[in-house]
C-alpha cells in the first residue's frame, strides 16, 4: 500500500505546462457541462488516445456486463487510481502501466465514462450496473483512503481531504448541472448517480452536501416521476443526517425540519406511487414523522400499503411503543384491505413480528432467554400470545366483526407450531381471563370451519365434551351475575368493579360463542345444556348480549323442524314469564317493607305529607319498575323471534305472546317500550301476511311521527316485509312508495334517514319487488340518479357508496332497466343543471359539483348496450366483433330524446352541454332498421334546420350523422344486392316452368294422345297463374320470395 499523497507527481514531464493544460481542460469540460440544453449529454473534447484511457474504460465496458464482477473491477480501478495519486513504496511492485499519469488525468477520465452513462435510457440495465459499480468504487476508494488517515485526525472528527474526496467533489460537480437537463433520462441517470453515491458514502464535505441538497431538492418537483424517485431516494437519507443534527448551525431557510416538511408533503400529494413508495421506505423513523408514515396504510396504491406492512412496520421495533388505538387501526386496515397481498403482508406481520416482540418479553421475564440455540425456531409462547391479544384490547376487538377475529383466523393457519402446542386443561378453563377464552374460541372457530374439516379432529382432542363446558358455563355465569349486583349496589364513581364486570361478560359470551359450535348428540350433555340456558335465560339481570347469545344456543339445541320450533317458543316464553315474575315480586317486597317504614314514621309524627311524598316515589318507583320488565321481556322475545321461521299462526306460543306482550306495548305511552313493541310487532308480520298487512299504517305512521332512529326503524320494517311477502302488498298499498319518496328527500335534515331510505330502495328496485309496471318506479329512479350527483349528498357517504353500487349493476341487469335509465335520464340531468345554476348564482365555493358533461357520460356509459348482461349470451368487453353485434335500440332511442331535448325551449348553456352527448353514444349495426333510419332521417332534419349553433355540438351531430350514414348506406345495398339475387332467381324459375309445361305436352301426344295433352295444358294454366300472383307477391312480400319460388319448382318436379 501507498504511503503518502504523492506532491510531485505533476512534475514529471513539465509541472507548469501539466497543471496549465489540466486545469484548461477541466475548465472546458466544465464550462460545457454548464451548458447542457440539448437532449444529449455533451462530452468534453476528446483528447489523444493513452495508456490509461484504455484501462478506465475497459474497467467500465466490464462492469456493463454483469454485477458479479464489480469487486474485482472495484479492487483494479484503486490500483489504477493509487498509482495515479500516490508515491510507489517499491519499485518492485507489479506496475499497472498507469504510472506515468497524475490524479487530474485519472479524474478526468474517471469523470468522462461517468458523462458517458448519463444519456442511457431506464430500460436499458447497463445503466444500473454502471451506476451501481460508480458508486461501489467510491465507497471503496474512501474506506481505503480513510486507513491512511493518522488516528489523531480520525478521533477528532475532522473531514481530511484525500483523493477520494477531490474525485467524489469533482464528480459531483460535472453532474450536478446535469440535473437541469431538458432530456428526461439526462435528468434520471444524473439524479440516480447523485442519490446513489449519497446512500453509499459514509461522509461528504459540507459545502458538497449542501450543493447536493439544493440540488436534489428542485428535482422533488420534477415532471417525471422516475427523476422524483431518485430525488427522494437521495433526500430520505440526506433528512435522517439533519434530523440527527448534522445541519444544526445551517441558517439556510430548507435547513432542518424544512427538508422534512417538504418530503412529508411529497408523501401525502405526490401523484407517483412509486415515489410515495420509495418515500414511505426511505424516510428517517421519528417522532414527528411516524403519523404520516403510518398513514399511507390507506394509499390508494397496493403495493405502497404492501410496503407499510412487509418493511416498514417491521423496521420499526417493538410494536408496543404504538398507541392503542393505532395498533388497532392498523391491523383493521390491513387485514380487510380489497388487495389480497396486503392482508397477506398484515397477517403475516401480526403471527410472526408482533408475536415475536411478546414472547421475547414473556422469555425474558421467566429467564428462559438464550435456550434455543441460534438459527433455532423458538418455541411457541402462548404467554406471548396471551400478552399479544392483551395489547390489541381483545375485549373490544373481540366482538362480532371485530379485527381480532380475523387476525386469530390467519395467526392459527400461519403458525401449526401454536396449533399443535396449545392445550386447553383443567386449569385452562379454571382461570379463564378474557384472553384465554378468545384464544380458545378462536381456535375452535378456525378448527370448525376452515381447512375443509381436517382440522375437526383437533376439536376432538383439544376441546373439553359438552358436560364440561356447561359447568365452566354455568361457573362463569353465576360470576358475572354476582359482579352486576355489586355494581348495582356500589357508588357510581368506583370503576373496578365495572371493569371486571366487563371482562366476565366477555368471558360468558366466548363461552356461548363455543357452545353453539357444538355437537349435541350427547343426550346426557344436550340435557345439562338445555337446563342451563332455560335457567340462565331467568335470570333478569343477564345483559343483553349475553341473553341473544343464550338465546341462539338453545335454538341450536332444540330441532330444527316445526316441533323444535314450538319446543323453543315455548321454552324461551316461560323464561319471559320467570323473568316478569320475579321482577314485580321484588317490587312487591320493596313496597311492603317502604309501607311498614312509612306506617310507623305516620304514628310516631302527625305530618301527612310525608307520606303523600312516599306514595309518590312509590308510583314513580313502580313505572319504572315496569318500564324495565317491559325492556327485558321485549328484549328476550325479539331474539327468539329472530329465530323463528314458522307461521305465526300455527304456534299458539306465539299468537298469545303477540297478543299479551306485543300489542300492549306498541300501545305503551312510554317511548323505550313503545320502540321495542315496535321492532317486535316487525318481526311477527314477517312470520304471517295478514299480520303485516293489517299494520302497514301503523309502520308509516311511525315513520310520519317519530324520530330519526324510530324513522329507520319503520322503513327497515317496511322494506323487510315487501321483500318477504312480494310485490303484491306493495301494488295493494300504493301509498308505501310515498314514504320512500319522502325519505330520500330528508337529507338536508336527517341524513341517516336518507342513506337507510336509499339502501331500501337499492334492495327493492334490484329484486324486483317494484315491479317494471309501477308508476313511481320511474320517479324513484330518477331521484336516486339525482341524489347520486348532488352536491347536497356530498358528505353523505352512505347514500354515494350506495349509489355507486347500485346505479351500474341495476342498469346492467337488465335490457328493460337500461331503457328505463334512459327514459330518466335528461330529466335528470336538468335537474341537476339547474342545481349547478344555483350553485354558480349563488357563489358557493366551498360546494363542488361534477361537470354536467361527466354525469352525460355516466348516463352514457349505464344505457350501453354492450355492458348489459344478457342470459346465455357470454360476452366479455374485449370481444370487439361481440360488441357490435349487440343491438343498440336503446341508444337510438337516447339520441332521439336528446334531439327532442334540443329542440325544445331549453337554454343555450344547457344545450351546448347536451349536444356532445350525441357523440358518445353507440351506433350499433344490429340495431331494429326501421330505427336506424328514422333516427338518420331526425339527425338529418336536424343538420338541415341548424339545430345546434356551437361548433362542438355541431361535430357531434356530423359524427353520429356519419356513422348512421355507413350503417343505412350498407342496409341499402344490401337490399339492392338482395332484390338483385330475387329477381335472377325468379326469371330463371320462370323460364324453367316454361321449359317443364311444354316438354309435357310432347310426351303426352305421343304416347295417349288427347288425354296426356289435356293434362299438359292443365299444369300450364297452373303454372301460368302461380306466376301471376308471384309477380303481385314481389311488391308486397319480398322476404318469402325465394322460399316460395323454390317450393314452386317443387310442385312441378313431383307433378312430372
Amino acid at each position: 500500500m501507498p504511503g503518502r499523497v504523492s506532491t510531485a507527481r505533476s512534475s514529471r514531464s513539465s509541472a507548469a505546462v501539466s497543471h496549465k493544460s489540466s486545469v484548461q481542460t477541466l475548465n472546458s469540460r466544465a464550462s460545457t457541462a454548464s451548458r447542457i440544453s440539448s437532449p444529449y449529454v455533451e462530452t468534453p473534447e476528446e483528447t489523444p488516445e493513452n495508456e490509461l484511457r484504455t484501462q478506465v474504460s475497459s474497467m467500465f465496458r466490464d462492469a456493463q456486463r454483469t454485477t458479479a464482477s464489480h469487486r474485482k473491477l472495484v479492487i483494479n480501478l484503486r490500483k489504477i487510481q493509487e498509482a495515479c495519486c500516490y508515491e510507489p513504496t517499491s519499485k518492485k511492485k507489479n506496475k499497472t502501466g498507469a504510472e506515468d499519469f497524475d490524479e487530474e488525468q485519472f479524474t478526468y477520465e474517471f469523470t468522462r465514462c461517468v458523462l458517458r452513462v448519463m444519456p442511457v435510457k431506464k430500460s436499458e440495465s447497463v445503466g444500473e450496473r454502471a451506476i451501481r459499480f460508480i458508486g461501489l468504487f467510491l465507497r471503496h476508494a474512501n474506506e481505503k483512503d480513510n486507513e491512511l488517515i493518522p488516528e489523531a485526525d480520525q478521533e477528532a472528527g475532522i473531514m481530511v481531504e484525500t483523493p477520494s474526496t477531490r474525485l467524489t467533489s469533482h464528480l459531483m460537480a460535472a453532474i450536478l448541472p446535469l440535473l437541469t437537463a431538458k432530456e428526461k433520462f439526462v435528468r434520471y441517470r444524473s439524479t440516480q448517480l447523485i442519490s446513489h453515491v449519497i446512500n453509499s458514502l459514509e461522509a461528504i464535505d459540507d459545502d458538497l452536501f449542501q450543493l447536493l441538497r439544493h440540488g436534489l431538492l428542485k428535482r422533488i418537483h420534477d415532471k417525471e416521476a422516475m427523476v422524483r424517485v431518485q430525488a427522494v431516494l437521495g433526500l430520505g437519507r440526506l433528512a435522517g443526517n439533519e434530523a440527527d443534527g448534522e445541519a444544526e448551525d445551517s441558517d439556510d431557510d430548507d435547513s432542518g425540519a424544512g427538508l422534512l416538511e417538504k418530503l412529508l408533503d411529497v408523501l401525502q400529494n405526490d401523484p407517483s406511487a412509486d415515489v410515495r413508495r420509495s418515500l414511505l421506505v426511505n424516510l428517517p423513523i421519528l417522532p414527528n414523522t411516524l403519523p404520516f408514515l403510518l398513514e399511507r396504510a390507506r394509499d390508494q396504491d397496493p403495493a405502497t400499503r404492501r410496503a407499510l406492512y412487509s418493511r416498514l412496520l417491521p423496521a420499526l421495533g417493538d410494536f408496543r411503543h404504538l398507541s392503542l388505538s393505532m395498533r388497532e387501526k392498523l391491523l383493521r386496515w390491513g387485514l380487510r384491505d380489497r388487495d389480497e397481498n396486503v392482508r397477506k403482508a398484515a397477517g403475516k406481520l401480526f403471527r410472526e413480528r408482533w408475536i415475536e416482540d411478546c414472547a421475547g418479553t414473556a422469555e425474558a421475564e421467566d429467564g428462559q432467554e438464550g435456550e434455543a440455540a441460534a438459527g433455532e425456531a423458538k418455541p411457541p409462547s402462548f404467554d406471548g400470545l396471551l400478552e399479544l391479544l392483551e395489547r390489541i384490547d381483545v375485549v373490544n376487538s373481540g366482538v362480532e366483526n371485530g379485527v381480532a377475529l380475523e387476525a386469530m383466523k390467519g395467526f392459527w393457519e400461519g403458525r401449526p407450531d401454536y396449533r399443535d402446542a396449545v392445550t386447553f386443561d383443567d386449569n385452562f378453563w379454571d382461570t379463564l381471563t378474557a384472553e384465554a377464552v378468545f384464544m380458545a374460541r378462536s381456535f375452535n372457530d378456525f378448527c370448525l370451519n376452515e381447512g375443509n374439516g381436517k382440522f375437526e379432529a383437533l376439536i376432538e382432542e383439544k376441546m373439553p365434551e359438552v358436560t364440561k363446558l356447561a359447568f365452566y358455563l354455568l361457573r362463569y355465569i353465576t360470576v358475572l351475575v354476582e359482579a352486576l349486583k355489586r355494581v348495582a349496589a356500589q357508588e357510581p364513581s368506583e370503576d373496578e368493579e365495572e371493569e371486571e364486570t366487563v371482562e366476565q361478560e366477555f368471558i360468558v359470551e366466548q363461552l356461548l360463542h363455543i357452545a353453539r359450535t357444538l355437537d349435541y348428540s350427547d343426550e346426557v350433555g344436550r340435557r345439562k345444556m338445555f337446563a342451563l340456558l332455560r335457567q340462565s335465560l331467568s335470570i333478569p339481570d343477564l345483559p343483553e348480549e349475553v341473553t341473544k347469545l343464550t338465546v341462539e344456543v338453545l335454538r341450536g339445541i332444540c330441532a330444527s323442524d316445526a316441533a323444535g320450533e314450538r319446543e323453543f317458543c315455548s321454552v324461551v316464553l316461560e323464561a319471559v314469564a320467570d323473568v316478569h315474575d320475579t321482577i314485580m315480586d321484588e317490587a312487591a317486597s320493596v313496597n311492603e317493607d317502604e309501607s311498614f317504614h312509612s306506617a310507623k314514621s305516620v304514628v310516631s309524627s302527625d305530618g301527612s305529607p310525608s307520606k303523600s311524598q312516599k306514595t309518590e316515589e312509590e308510583d314513580q318507583d313502580k313505572a319504572i319498575r315496569e318500564i324495565m320488565v317491559n325492556m327485558k321481556c321485549l328484549h328476550i322475545v325479539q331474539c327468539m323471534l329472530e329465530n323463528v321461521e314458522g307461521n305465526l299462526q300455527q304456534n299458539a306460543n306465539l299468537v298469545a305472546m303477540l297478543n299479551n306482550l306485543v300489542v300492549p306495548a306498541v300501545r305503551s305511552h312510554e317511548a323505550p317500550v313503545r320502540e321495542r313493541g315496535l321492532l317486535c310487532l316487525g318481526l311477527c308480520s314477517l312470520l304471517d301476511k295478514s299480520l303485516a298487512e293489517e299494520n302497514l299504517t301503523l309502520f308509516m305512521h311511525f315513520f310520519s311521527k317519530g324520530h330519526s332512529a324510530l324513522q329507520i326503524t319503520a322503513l327497515q320494517i317496511l322494506t323487510d316485509i315487501l321483500n318477504q311477502h312480494g310485490a303484491q302488498t306493495l301494488e295493494t298499498n300504493p301509498a308505501l312508495l310515498k314514504v320512500y319518496l319522502k325519505a330520500l328527500k330528508s337529507g338536508s335534515k336527517t341524513p341517516e334517514v336518507q342513506a337507510a331510505a336509499t339502501v331500501a330502495i337499492a334492495k327493492l328496485m334490484l329484486g324486483r319487488v317494484i315491479s317494471d309496471s309501477s308508476p313511481v318506479i320511474e320517479d324513484l329512479l330518477r331521484t336516486l340518479v339525482v341524489l347520486y350527483f348532488d352536491p347536497s349528498t356530498a358528505h353523505n357517504q352512505g347514500v354515494r357508496q350506495t349509489l355507486s353500487y347500485f346505479l351500474p349493476v341495476y342498469s346492467f341487469s337488465r335490457k328493460e332497466n337500461q331503457d328505463r335509465m334512459r327514459k330518466v335520464a335528461l330529466d335528470a340531468l336538468h335537474k341537476l343543471f339547474e342545481v349547478q345554476e344555483t350553485l354558480d348564482d349563488e357563489g358557493d365555493a366551498a360546494v363542488e359539483m361534477v361537470g354536467i358533461s361527466t354525469i352525460g357520460a355516466h348516463l352514457i356509459d349505464w344505457t350501453d348496450p354492450r355492458k348489459c348482461y344478457v342470459p346465455g349470451n357470454q360476452l366479455t368487453l374485449g370481444d370487439e366483433g361481440s360488441k357490435k353485434a349487440v343491438n343498440g335500440d336503446v341508444h337510438l332511442e337516447f339520441a332521439r330524446d336528446l334531439l327532442e331535448r334540443l329542440g325544445s325551449s331549453i337554454s343555450r348553456e344547457e344545450k351546448k352541454l347536451l349536444a356532445p352527448l350525441l357523440q358518445k353514444l353507440h351506433v350499433s349495426p344490429a340495431s331494429t332498421h326501421s330505427l336506424l333510419r328514422e333516427i338518420y332521417a331526425e339527425v338529418s332534419d336536424a343538420i338541415n334546420s341548424k339545430l345546434v349553433a356551437d361548433a362542438t355540438g355541431r361535430n357531434a351531430l356530423f359524427k353520429i350523422h356519419v356513422s348512421l350514414g355507413k350503417i343505412v348506406n350498407s342496409l341499402k345495398e344490401k337490399e339492392d344486392d338482395s332484390n338483385d339475387l330475387r329477381e335472377s332467381m325468379r326469371s330463371s324459375v320462370n323460364s324453367q316452368k316454361s321449359r317443364e309445361s311444354v316438354a309435357p305436352s310432347v310426351v303426352g301426344e305421343e304416347e295417349d294422345g288427347a288425354d296426356k295433352t289435356v293434362l299438359g295444358k292443365v299444369k300450364e294454366g297452373e303454372v301460368e297463374e302461380e306466376d301471376e300472383d308471384e309477380g303481385t307477391v314481389i311488391g308486397g312480400r319480398r322476404d318469402s320470395l325465394v322460399s316460395e319460388l323454390l317450393s314452386d319448382g317443387d310442385v312441378e318436379m313431383s307433378g312430372l
